[in-house]
C-alpha cells in the first residue's frame, strides 16, 4: 500500500494517509464546489488500493461510475458514424 494517496492540489498537495483512514466520511459544500469530483478522486483512489467503497449518491451524479458499458445498437451506430473502430 502507498504510504500517502493525493486527494486535492491547491497550492501545496495535500496527501491522505490510507492506514488512518477510517470506515466513514463526509463531504460537503455549497454546489459547484468540487463536492462530486472529491467524492469520485477519493473513491477512485481507494479503489485501486483494493479498498471496497461504498457511495450513496442520491442525486444520481455519480450513477454507471462503476457500471461496466454495454455496446448498445445505438452506441454502435455512433461509433461506425466516428470511425472509431
Amino acid at each position: 500500500m502507498p504510504d500517502t494517496m493525493p486527494i486535492a492540489q491547491g497550492h501545496d498537495a495535500h496527501l491522505l494517509l490510507p492506514r488512518m483512514a477510517n470506515r466513514h466520511g463526509l463531504i460537503a459544500g455549497a454546489t459547484g464546489t468540487g463536492k462530486t469530483v472529491t467524492l469520485r478522486v477519493i473513491a477512485e483512489s481507494f479503489s485501486r488500493l483494493g479498498v471496497p467503497v461504498f457511495m450513496a449518491d442520491v442525486k444520481g451524479d455519480l450513477s454507471g461510475m462503476a457500471r461496466a458499458g454495454q455496446e448498445t445498437p445505438k452506441i454502435k451506430e455512433r461509433i461506425d458514424k466516428l470511425k472509431l473502430k
